[in-house]
């Protein structure tokens, strides 16, 4: 969401005495007004000779909010959305594909669930690879230095042909595909998919097939402290964002997600119910270190529930 200040020849309501306004509350983009009391805000505008004009700019602010979720669809357009042939990108791992029918659809959302060590990042560095050998790029947002570009360079590897040579062409076609870009807050995050977005819009980036985050989770969870709406207004704006890019541009997008304490011992997905419904596709990943074995199960999915077990995928 971009600040205050670059939107006046859009919205001419938010011109330089409503800017003066907001900076005064040291509010100066929409995420640090979602951030702010709009009660306080409103009544605030009583104090000053134009204050309707103010309440006009609070409601235009709003409204461009508003205009970040996903817009209404009938019964028609869902069922036209969903008999479309979707393609799938491969994980990399062929038992995966297999339990995914193909692997990650393209126009999907799909989130990936798990404790530390279950193997979440390994399998968004192995769908790296995979993608962006034959597919096209890929944009990795690195939340946690998770990235490792020797790992991606043992799966190109294990999958290349033999010869000095294709591996060689193989890795520099893969790495030249991948962009990692390290992401440390949500507003950071704001910015970094609104300008693939209009990179996209603008076809700067038409070759985008898939973006990865890794994880969602880390950048959303410092700002639900508190019990207060504005954290969960971001996060739900996060994800409608999310599911536009991969809606409007037949996308792949691939996040991570940690588990918390749940009810009588156990564990559950974070970011709570709020975030539950947003992803197309959500994966949970467990581990048993005796076995070493690795499971995947189906929590949410447009069109299968099974369970999968399967070799260790490797070590986070």
């Amino acid at each position: 969401m971009p600040l205050f200040s670059s939107m006046e020849c859009d919205y001419p309501l938010i011109d330089p005495n409503f800017r003066d306004f907001c900076a005064s509350h040291a509010i100066y983009s929409v995420e640090d007004f979602l951030l702010h009391d709009l009660y306080v805000l409103v009544i605030s505008t009583e104090q000053h000779h134009n204050s309707e004009r103010l309440k006009e700019g609070i409601t235009q602010v709003l409204t461009i909010i508003n205009g970040q979720h996903q817009p209404w669809v009938n019964g028609q357009e869902l069922l036209d959305d969903a008999l479309q042939n979707k393609r799938s990108l491969p994980t990399g791992c062929r038992s995966i594909d297999a339990f995914l029918h193909g692997g990650l659809k393209k126009g999907h959302l799909t989130e990936l669930v798990g404790p530390s060590s279950s193997g979440k990042t390994q399998i968004c560095l192995r769908a790296a690879s995979s993608v962006a050998e034959s597919w096209g790029k890929i944009i990795f947002l690195d939340s946690g230095n998770s990235f490792s570009s020797k790992r991606v360079a043992q799966f190109v590897t294990q999958t290349s042909d033999p010869s000095a040579y294709e591996v060689d062409r193989a890795l520099q076609a893969v790495m030249n595909n991948i962009v990692c870009l390290s992401v440390f807050d949500i507003f950071t995050l704001f910015e970094v998919l609104h300008q693939l977005k209009n990179n996209l819009i603008s076809q700067v980036d038409q070759h985008i097939s898939m973006i990865i985050i890794d994880s969602i989770s880390s950048l959303i969870t410092p700002i639900l402290g508190g019990g207060g709406a504005q954290g969960h207004a971001l996060m739900v704006s996060v994800g409608f964002l999310l599911k536009r890019l991969t809606h409007e541009h037949d996308i792949c997008i691939l996040v991570t997600n940690h588990m918390v304490a749940g009810e009588k011992g156990t564990s559950k997905p974070a970011l709570g119910e709020s975030w539950r419904g947003i992803p197309h596709v959500r994966l949970l990943l467990s581990r048993d270190h005796t076995r070493n074995i690795s499971s995947m199960s189906v929590l949410r999915h447009p069109h299968m529930e099974t369970r999968l077990e399967e070799p260790r995928i490797g070590k986070r």
